[in-house]
């Protein structure tokens, strides 16, 4: 978890390899929070990280295709929302 002046700035669960959430608040997007936990991932998962995000969340894709990931499948909607995803994998 990352906070800054009595507030959230972003928060990350990752479990065995995975990232499970990694959410930024909309007022510190675009200035190094996400980048700072996905560190701390990387650093925790040496050996590599996966997570799913959805087609539609550009932003996402680009953020952690930026961070070295890459696509390595997806869906078309096979989870509790329906939304197609894709999954992302990294190796250090």
């Amino acid at each position: 978890m990352l906070e800054g002046d009595n507030e959230l700035v972003g928060m990350m669960t990752v479990r065995e390899g995975w990232i499970d959430q990694l959410y930024v608040h909309p007022d510190h997007v675009g200035v190094g929070a996400g980048t700072v936990l996905l560190r701390q991932a990387k650093t925790l998962f040496p050996g590599g990280l996966d997570l799913w995000t959805f087609q539609s969340n550009v932003r996402a894709r680009h953020f952690y295709v930026c961070h070295g990931f890459v696509p390595v499948g997806g869906t078309r909607g096979d989870n509790e929302e329906g939304a197609p995803d894709i999954h992302l994998h990294w190796d250090s």
